[in-house]
């Protein structure tokens, strides 16, 4: 295989999210058979034959119980594919399935891979967050030594971004409130039918709120006040609620990434080409600021500026999140999440960057713009940014 000058995508898709807790509607099925449905569904959209794909490199968060033991392999295996087509999952948190699109693409431009499915999966109702830890420090006494105060979990994290920002309740409010209005509005006109594979009798996102609003929003109270939290931190005053945050849910998603070459020869379209990404780290105890330099660096390495950007998918973690964003790299607002975010559609963790990219590659064809960026904040300070271009 000889080096190739890009990377394209081909196909994304993805499950509608169902509520990640008992009684959702995946909640009775095994995540590496939700896993296998997106990447089956991927090689019957496009008619490829599953012996041609190199590697399937996934995301999962929970990597443990039933999403244990590299995942990927058991849900390609679970697809149909051949014995001969391997799989790895790895874990960025957050970004996980952003970073196997990264590290697909690397694939691709280094002339190893000709044909490389990127996915997620996360099934929060059968391993709910933070189970991968068994309740164990994971940290061990020399991180505990450089951060003598202690870290945070990520909702103490978004308390501080928001006071930080001066970011009013109102506003994350509104803004959570807009982000369903979108989504609704997304799924009414059929924004979504193209880019999705049912499972069930799902047929929509499980968690958007259709009718609600920021005064019913206003009603919530602080989800993570709590009083060691007071003390060590008296200077917050608690706007961070269940409905300004992301839900938790079950979904998996899927993105084919060729070479020019092997798109040609395997009779593919190429619908974008991966233009540049990055990976950045930032204060782990604000945790969900790494957006900020992610993105700055992405555009760095591309030669943009946020200016040439026309479609964002930012991941609403916390709705402080993104607008701190917003503030410090003064993208227009109008063109981030113009379908509705995590915070409506949800955030099945290791399945979201492949579900915002789903969403990115389909947006920037319907508005017909050029360049899509996508930007996910994740645990420890992290975060990958990825810059697309439509063909």
């Amino acid at each position: 295989m000889a080096p190739t000058s890009q990377a394209v995508l081909v196909d994304a898709v993805r499950t509608p999210l169902a509520k990640g807790k008992p009684g959702g509607a995946y909640s009775e099925i095994h995540p590496v058979d939700l896993h296998s449905t997106v990447l089956k569904a991927l090689t019957d959209r496009t008619g490829l034959d599953p012996a041609a794909v190199d590697d399937v490199i996934s995301g999962a968060v929970g990597q443990v119980g039933e999403q244990s033991g590299n995942t990927a392999r058991w849900a390609a295996l679970a697809a149909g594919f051949p014995e001969s087509v391997p799989g790895v999952t790895v874990d960025r948190q957050c970004g996980s399935s952003q970073q196997a699109l990264h590290f697909a693409a690397q694939g691709v431009l280094a002339g190893a891979y000709d044909v490389v499915i990127a996915s997620g999966v996360e099934s929060m109702s059968r391993i709910p967050i933070g189970s991968q830890t068994l309740g164990r420090d994971f940290l061990g006494s020399k991180v505990a030594a450089r951060y003598p105060d202690g870290l945070v979990p990520q909702g103490i994290s978004a308390e501080l971004i928001a006071r930080r920002w001066n970011l009013s309740r109102a506003q994350l409010d509104e803004f959570s409130a807009e982000s369903h209005r979108k989504a609704a509005t997304a799924w009414k006109n059929g924004f979504f039918d193209s880019q999705v594979v049912k499972v069930t009798d799902l047929a929509v996102d499980e968690t958007i709120r259709p009718d609600t609003t920021a005064e019913v929003l206003a009603g919530l109270r602080p989800a993570f006040r709590a009083e060691h939290w007071e003390q060590r931190f008296p200077e917050l005053d608690w706007r961070i609620t269940a409905g300004n945050s992301s839900p938790v849910n079950d979904g998996a998603a899927a993105v084919l990434v060729t070479s020019e070459e092997a798109a040609q020869r395997h009779g593919l379209r190429p619908r974008a080409r991966v233009h540049s990404f990055a990976v950045a780290g930032d204060d782990p105890v604000f945790m969900l600021t790494g957006i900020i330099p992610a993105t700055q660096k992405v555009l760095a390495r591309a030669g943009l500026t946020i200016h040439d950007i026309d479609v964002f998918e930012v991941n609403e973690a916390f709705a402080p999140v993104v607008l701190a964003w917003q503030v410090e790299t003064g993208a227009d607002l109008a063109k981030v999440n113009a379908n509705g975010g995590a915070i409506a559609i949800g955030h099945p963790l290791g399945g979201s960057g492949a579900r915002l990219m789903t969403t990115l590659l389909h947006n920037l064809e319907q508005t017909g713009g050029r360049y899509g960026l996508q930007v996910m904040c994740e645990a420890g300070g992290l975060a990958n940014a990825t810059i697309i271009e439509r063909t």
